[in-house]
This record gives C-alpha cells, structure tokens and sequence, in this order.
C-alpha cells in the first residue's frame, strides 16, 4: 500500500489511540450561547495583546479571531482553574465569570482571522552574519513541504498523528469536539504551543493527548508544522 495513503488510514486510529479512545464530548450542548455584544465591551482588555478584533499583531500572542467560541470558554475556564497556567491570562481570567466567557468567546469567534504574510526564518543571532536570502527561501520551502507532509499524512516511523485527524483539512479544528481552528494562526505562537506540550509545560488537553505526539516530534517538525499551518487559510 502506498506509504501516504497508509497514513491517512491510519492517522485517525492513532488520534483515537491517543486520547483514550474516549466518546467525543460535544461541549457547547450544555452551555448557553454568548452574546457578542455585550463580549465586545468585555473583550477591552484583550484588545491590547490580542488585536481590537482578535487578529493580534504580536507574533507570540495568538490570534482569536474565527475561533471556536467553545474552544476559547475551555482556555478561559483552565486559566482562571489554573490548569492551564500563565502569568497575564490567569488573573486576567479569575475576573471573569462564566457569562462573560461565554459572550467573549461569541464575541471572537465572529471576527474574521487575517490572513499572514508568507514565513520566513528568523534573523541569525550573530548580527554581523551574511544572510544568503535565497539559501533562507530554499530552507522555508522545504520546511513547508515538510510541514505539510507532517499535517496530512504524519509520521508513521516515529508513530507521530497527522494533525488533519483532529483539526481538519484546512485547518478548521472541530467546534463540538472542542478542538481549535489552527489555520492562519501565527507561526511563532504555533511552535512555541508545539515545545510546551512537549516539554510537558502545557497539558490542558483531553487525555494529555497534545504531549503524546508533541513529544515524539523532532524540534525540526515542530518548527515545519508552524510555519505550514500559518500558512493555510
């Protein structure tokens, strides 16, 4: 059987194999749809790192713009839990009640997520260094092959799941699974999400599931799977 086709029927057994093979949880069932209105007002503090309509212009933050709302109530909820740990967003959530969650994340999830501009690798630390740009272009182009490769087929050697089992083809994630919408999103905020569930850093997700591939993914494959989700839109 053709190693690519192998893969794709192979990557969805592994996600399951990953989380448990738990029932998917359909999590906005049970909770009340927000208002984006009244989310528009409460989103004010958000604004200044996450951009006035989610698309934040600080490549370390991440864009909300377009994502699932119930994706962004769970995060909301773990970082005023402390489950999901961070020094900004935890005393900014512990403000937060369950109603404003809910009306933010209605509020982020109707704005439309910017498209970025095309990657490119960053600077070299030795600032008198001579940067060849075309040899950088090469790089990035088989980064993003490779990149792409690993979201749609991944790695069958090293057991890593294709990221298309859970966060769809173009990256769209899955709204009642609670898995989020990659596409468009910044690359560096991308690979640093990548490291931490690596490192163990982050494990707010079902089953630690994130960890389990992360931490089979050389530092290479996170950096081409980055730069290739911020390219999708």
């Amino acid at each position: 059987m053709n190693k690519n086709l192998l893969a794709l029927f192979l990557t969805p057994v592994l996600a399951l194999a990953f989380s448990g093979a738990m029932p998917v949880v359909h999590a906005e069932d049970s909770v009340a749809a927000g208002n984006s209105a009244s989310g528009k007002n409460k989103a004010a503090t958000c604004l200044g790192c996450h951009g006035e309509d989610g698309n934040s212009m600080i490549p370390t933050y991440p864009k909300l713009a377009q994502q699932h709302s119930s994706y962004l109530v769970k995060q909301l909820q773990e970082f005023k839990a402390g489950t999901r740990n961070n020094a900004v967003m935890g005393p900014m959530a512990m403000a937060l009640s369950e109603a404003d969650m809910r009306d933010i994340g209605a509020y982020f999830a109707e704005q439309k997520i910017t498209a970025n501009s095309a990657p490119s690798l960053p600077p070299p630390e030795d600032e008198d260094a001579v940067v060849d740009e075309n040899k950088n272009k090469k790089t990035m182009q088989e980064l993003l092959a490779k990149g792409s490769n690993l979201y749609r087929n991944g790695n069958l050697a090293s057991e890593v799941s294709a990221c298309i089992a859970c966060h769809g083809p173009q990256g769209e994630g899955n709204k009642p699974a609670v898995f989020p919408a990659l596409h468009s999103q910044h690359a560096d905020y991308l690979i640093q999400a990548l490291t931490d569930f690596k490192s163990g850093a982050r494990s707010n997700n079902p089953e630690n599931m994130m960890h389990m591939i992360a931490k089979k993914m050389t530092d290479a494959e996170i950096k081409a799977v980055g730069y290739y989700i911020s390219t999708m839109k």
